[in-house]
């Protein structure tokens, strides 16, 4: 008996001893490594932050390979910026120059990071992932559920504006569930649907297809991403279902009297049914109070860009359902114009709301939306869409600490990254996003996390937002200034955060991710929720005032918590810790951006001697070019066979073409009609010998002095050297240094590309054995095409805009056959720049 009590008494002290033991081991702990869990691509910027709660900071730092336990790197790159947060001291650990791939820790003072992975691949499929959670919030069919929710939708509420009698039907089911709720709202929809949309337009490849359009397992010959984007599409439609006929929500916080996973509805008092709120552009009920709706925009214009972007992807797959988008964008963009203003939600028992304040960026973006697909840009649309951008050049929580929910929606301007897109020209909606980033800036350079993005509700779609306008700057500007800014504040979403924590459930699926967030899902049946975006962390006082959280059970993240900012991982915290449909799009687009820029695709052009002699081979595009001089007798021939088969061409033309008063109206006829005119040399030089092409006929002052006034000839129609930056050289006949010093004036040396004997259509009769007759150089065009393994993908075949009276067979006469050949082959006849 003594011998039990004596064993017993020795394992209890042991299990004292080990617990004790385990937690000093936990309470040492006072300094930790934030990385960026997901990982770094190779040639990324990669910093780290150093984070203690003691005075500490590193001298040093060191990369340890996994597999070997080798230290292949020490940098004292490290850049200290004192106390943040729950932290006595941060600093940030620069490895940029680091490009080794595999997996490895950071080591810095005994402290090791969590596992760091530097590959091009470290993105892949994170946009599919995050797909999982959409399909799961979809309302209708539920393919996570494989059952049906919500399928007796809805019932009108101030419906007399429109000569509706409150509680009259609509079909409104389908859709997303808009967070852990089951409310649905038109603006947060459509806003996923058109960032859905334009992640598939702007990087397709990253995109698969394993999803059937109802969600279920299967292929279906579609990216998955425009399945989901349809899904929204369609509900879409049904809130906008005839020309004077706008519903902005489906349900309110009625739904919140219980969290259960969806099913049929009844707590309304009009059976199943859930209450359509109609869009009158006046206020509305919020709570025991009204909203602030003011007008019809912002919720309309966000239909019209939605119906306007998916017009233009679907109508490849399904021609009557993108016409019926058209249609809709139409009567959407008029609706919006009814009443100028904001639109905001409705609540009956709470005040929370979508308190949306700005509708100008919205009206901003529909403008541009009109042009999608258009190869002729309408810029009366630019006009209008440039006057409602300088109305709100800089969202403004860009410049504030703190904002109402979704008083600033969506968080960032779409409208500016369109106009910049969709006019070259002009700089303006560029420095507008530069002006805002430089107002986060001025708060984030003062801390290691690099955080400015204020700790509102749902901070984590702000930085997803915020992070999409640093990449798009970078890209349209090509200024690199803040790319450290746009990498931290990606990183801070995936881990090198305080918390150090993924927001991002399950993802990465080695890492530390929300594992009990605010969703019934996970709450009530332990389902997981692949890929859903949380809320993000929330001023500790905002925490403090909110109704009716409390924490379940004891907090993992107590160390991290702050004055400043708190995180939970608790079902109790729906601040931080609910996932949402909206942020959860925004987050697919921009993970779509980061695995398309971690591994470009290859461009498949060909170059010689430093020119472009070939676009991508393996695009069905081809770019009809045509150089000119001394002679423009197909000018006018040329001209009306372009305008009736709507084909655009580039002319290169010399300042001599340019000059002649004969040709003036040909130039100004084949610049009003949309076709790009650049240049060709002042007086058509021969650069360099015949027969050695190394040697130089010309000095470079030569060279700058006939370009230069090549363009001053172009200046008096219009035409400066931003738009028009590629050169053709005269004669065709060029070596790299010519390319060089082209390279050096800003512009891209491009030349025909070889094969065909379309650049032989200048000869006649008396050259001998240089003639080619127009049946011979247009039977080498269509040999080549159907001979060759890519056909003619990607050419540039040139043509002369006249030649010698000596020629009497003009190959010009044919390009309306030859157009309609290419078109039947499916090639699509595009401008150079295009």
């Amino acid at each position: 008996m003594k011998n039990k009590f004596f064993l017993a008494l020795t394992f209890s002290f042991a299990l004292w001893f080990l617990c004790s033991f385990i937690g000093s081991q936990r309470k040492i702990q006072q300094s930790w490594i934030r990385i960026n869990l997901l990982g770094y691509p190779t040639e990324s910027v990669k910093v780290a932050v150093w984070a203690s709660k003691t005075g500490e900071i590193p001298t040093q730092f060191e990369i340890v390979e996994k597999e070997t336990n080798k230290i292949v790197y020490t940098s004292t790159n490290i850049k200290s910026f004192g106390s943040y947060g729950p932290f006595s001291q941060t600093a940030r650990l620069n490895f940029s120059d680091f490009k080794s791939a595999g997996s490895f820790y950071l080591r810095a003072n005994g402290i090791v990071s969590p596992l760091l992975l530097i590959n091009n691949d470290v993105y892949k499929g994170a946009a599919d992932f995050c797909l999982q959670y959409m399909r799961q919030q979809r309302s209708g069919f539920n393919p996570y559920l494989k059952d049906s929710c919500h399928t007796h939708d809805g019932f009108v509420l101030y419906g007399a504006k429109a000569g509706i009698k409150d509680s009259t039907h609509f079909d409104a089911s389908g859709g997303w569930h808009d967070a852990s709720d089951y409310l649905q709202y038109s603006t947060t929809s459509a806003n996923a649907a058109y960032h859905l949309l334009m992640a598939y337009r702007d990087f397709p490849q990253v995109f698969s297809d394993r999803q059937q359009a109802n969600g279920l397992d299967g292929k279906n010959g579609l990216a998955d991403v425009l399945d989901e984007a349809k899904w929204g599409l369609d509900w879409l439609l049904k809130m906008h279902p005839q020309k004077n006929i706008m519903f902005n929500q489906l349900a309110d916080d009625r739904d919140h009297i219980s969290m259960r996973i969806p099913k049929e509805d009844n707590q309304y008092g009009k059976g199943f049914e859930r209450p359509l709120y109609f869009i009158t552009g006046e206020t509305q009920q919020r709570g025991k109070f009204m909203n602030n709706t003011t007008g019809t925009s912002s919720t309309a214009a966000k239909f019209t860009s939605a119906f306007n972007l998916g017009s233009v992807l679907f109508k490849d797959v399904d021609r009557n359902y993108a016409k019926l988008l058209v249609k809709r964008a139409k009567t959407a963009y008029k609706f919006a114009l009814q009443k100028p203003g904001v639109t905001q939600t409705a609540s009956v028992k709470s005040p929370y709301i979508y308190a949306e304040d700005n509708w100008v960026d919205d009206m901003e973006l529909a403008e541009t939306s009109f042009n999608f697909g258009r190869e002729k840009i309408d810029q009366k649309k630019i006009k209008r869409a440039l006057n409602y951008a300088r109305q709100e050049s800089i969202t403004p929580w860009l410049q504030k600490d703190t904002a109402a929910h979704y008083q600033y929606y969506p968080f960032i301007n779409l409208g500016h990254y369109e106009i910049a897109r969709q006019d070259s020209k002009d700089n303006t909606a560029i420095n507008y996003y530069q002006q805002g980033i430089s107002q986060v800036w001025s708060r984030a350079k003062n801390n290691a996390f690099y955080r400015g993005v204020p700790f509102i509700w749902c901070s984590n779609n702000l930085t997803v937002a915020f992070a999409m306008q640093c990449n798009w700057y970078s890209a349209l500007s090509g200024d690199k200034t803040y790319a450290e800014l746009d990498q931290a504040n990606f990183d801070w979403l995936f881990g090198c955060n305080p918390w150090g924590t993924s927001m991002v459930y399950g993802l990465p699926q080695w890492g530390d991710t929300p594992s009990d967030p605010h969703s019934a899902f996970t709450h009530l049946k332990n389902y997981p929720i692949n890929g859903g975006l949380v809320d993000g962390p929330v001023y500790t006082n905002i925490y403090k005032g909110l109704i009716g959280i409390k924490l379940n059970d004891a907090d993992e993240y107590a160390d991290f918590q702050s004055g400043l900012a708190v995180y939970h991982d608790d079902y109790g915290d729906y601040s931080t810790n609910e996932p949402t449909m909206d942020g959860t799009a925004s987050l697919i687009y921009l993970l779509a951006a980061k695995e398309a820029q971690a591994k470009p695709l290859p461009a498949h052009k060909t170059y010689s001697l430093g020119a472009n002699i070939r676009g991508d081979s393996t695009q069905k595009k081809i770019y009809l070019v045509f150089t000119g001089d001394e002679y423009a007798d197909g000018g006018e021939k040329i001209s009306k066979v372009l305008a009736q088969e709507k084909v655009k061409a580039s002319f290169f033309l010399t300042g001599n073409f340019y000059r002649n008063p004969n040709f003036q109206s040909l130039i100004k006829k084949l610049k009003n009609d949309g076709h790009y005119l650049g240049p060709h040399s002042d007086r058509h030089l021969l650069y360099c010998d015949w027969n050695k092409r190394d040697s130089l006929l010309v000095t470079k002052t030569d060279f700058e002095t006939d370009l230069s006034n090549n363009y001053q000839a172009m200046a008096s129609f219009g035409i400066n050297k931003e738009a028009a930056g590629y050169f053709l050289p005269p004669y065709e006949w060029y070596n790299q240094t010519i390319a060089n010093w082209t390279k050096a004036q800003g512009l891209q040396l491009i030349n025909f590309t070889p094969g065909t004997r379309s650049n032989a259509d200048y000869t006649y009769p008396e050259m001998g054995n240089s003639y080619r007759s127009s049946d011979e150089i247009y039977r080498s065009i269509t040999a080549f095409n159907e001979t060759k393994p890519n056909g003619l993908n990607g050419f540039i075949l040139l043509l002369h805009i006249g030649t010698d009276a000596r020629r009497t067979d003009k190959f010009y006469n044919k390009l309306a056959k030859l157009i309609t050949y290419l078109k039947k082959a499916d090639y699509k006849l595009t401008r150079i720049d295009n």
